[in-house]
C-alpha cells in the first residue's frame, strides 16, 4: 500500500529519468561530477570502483551496487580515491563520449561499467521527495531478499543502453531507471534506524500511517473527517491523530489538503478541465473556497497558476 503512495508522489512531483553516459573505463581513472539539479544515479555493472563525497568517506562499489545522490551532489569515481580527477564537463563529453552516449576511458588495467543517470523533478511541489532523503543512499543488489530480481532489472537496463539503435530501447531505459528509484527508495525505508525527521516518506514504515496515507490517496475528494478517517482504518481518534502526527510531521487533514491542492495544481498544468470541475474532484464544494486555499497554498489563484505553468510547458 505504501508503494502506491511513494508511486504517486513520484508522479506528482514529475521526477523524470534521463540517461547521461555509459562509462566503460579501464583502470587507473578517476572522475569528478559536478554538483547538478535532481538527483544523481550510478548503477555498476561490471568491475569495482570508489565513491567519494564531500559528507562521507569513501565506499567500494561492486558489480550490482546502486547509488542515489538524491541532491546532485559533487562526487568522485574513481579506482583509487587518491588518484587526480578529471572533471566530467561539457569539454570532457565532447572529447571522449561517443553519439550513443558512450564515455571511454582506455587504460592498462582492469575494466568498469558505470551506468549514469539523472532524474529531475518538480520544485513548486509541496512534497519534495528527494530533498528528505540522506545525501548518499547505496544498495547493493548481492542481498537475498530483492537482490536476484533487482539485479534482473540491472541486467535488463545495461541491455537496453547497449542496444541504443533498438526501437524503444531509450523509452524502456527511461522505464527501468524509475523502477530502480523506487526501489532505491523502498530499501531505505526497510532498512532506515528511525532517525528521520518526520515526514509522509518517514510515515511509509509505520503500518497505520502507511494505511491512513494509501486511503487517502486513493479516495483524496472524500469529504473525510478525522472520525471517518479513524473508522475506516480501525483505530480510535486520538491513536489516528497522535500516530500519524509523530510520523508525518502534521495531522491528516492537514496533510489531506496540502496533497488536495497539489493534486489540484498537476490537474491545472496537465489538463483542460474547468477550474470548478477540478475543485470538485478533490473535496472541495466551494469553487470560491478552493480558490482562496489554492493560492495560499500555490502563491496565485487556480487560473493565473494554469496560465503561467502552461507559459513554461
Amino acid at each position: 500500500m505504501g508503494m502506491d503512495v511513494l508511486g504517486d508522489v513520484l508522479a506528482m512531483a514529475r521526477v523524470d529519468a534521463s540517461l547521461m553516459a555509459t562509462f566503460d573505463a579501464r583502470a587507473p581513472w578517476a572522475i569528478e561530477l559536478p554538483a547538478r539539479r535532481g538527483a544523481s544515479f550510478h548503477a555498476v555493472v561490471a568491475g569495482t570502483c570508489w565513491l567519494t563525497t564531500d559528507s562521507a568517506p569513501p565506499r567500494h562499489l561492486a558489480p550490482g551496487d546502486l547509488v542515489l545522490l538524491p541532491a546532485g551532489a559533487r562526487h568522485q569515481l574513481a579506482t583509487d580515491p587518491a588518484l587526480p580527477t578529471r572533471r566530467f564537463d561539457e569539454d570532457l563529453k565532447r572529447s571522449l563520449i561517443s553519439p550513443d552516449g558512450e564515455l571511454v576511458l582506455d587504460g592498462p588495467g582492469a575494466r568498469t561499467r558505470i551506468l549514469c543517470a539523472g532524474y529531475s523533478y518538480q520544485t513548486d511541489i509541496a512534497h519534495p521527495v528527494l530533498s528528505l532523503l540522506p545525501p548518499v543512499l547505496h544498495v547493493a543488489t548481492a542481498q537475498p531478499e530483492s537482490g536476484p530480481w533487482l539485479r534482473s532489472v540491472l541486467d535488463l537496463l545495461a541491455h537496453e543502453t547497449r542496444s541504443g539503435a533498438a526501437t524503444g530501447s531509450a523509452t524502456a531505459a527511461v522505464r527501468l531507471l524509475d523502477l530502480l528509484l523506487i526501489h532505491v527508495v523502498r530499501t531505505w525505508l526497510d532498512t532506515d534506524d528511525g532517525t528521520t525527521s518526520a515526514s509522509w516518506l518517514r510515515g511509509l514504515r509505520d503500518p497505520l500511517t502507511a494505511h491512513v496515507l494509501a486511503v487517502l490517496h486513493e479516495r483524496p475528494g472524500h469529504d473525510w473527517t478525522l472520525d471517518t478517517l479513524a473508522a475506516t482504518v480501525n483505530v480510535s481518534r486520538a491513536t489516528l491523530a497522535r500516530r500519524f502526527t509523530r510520523q508525518v510531521g502534521e495531522p491528516p487533514l492537514t496533510y489531506l489538503t496540502r496533497w488536495r491542492l497539489n493534486l489540484a495544481a498537476r490537474k491545472l498544468r496537465d489538463t483542460a478541465l474547468p477550474v470548478a470541475a477540478i475543485a470538485h474532484q478533490v473535496g472541495y464544494t466551494s469553487e470560491f473556497a478552493f480558490s482562496r486555499a489554492f493560492t495560499r497554498a500555490h502563491g496565485r489563484p487556480p487560473g493565473r497558476y494554469r496560465r503561467l505553468t502552461a507559459t513554461k510547458g
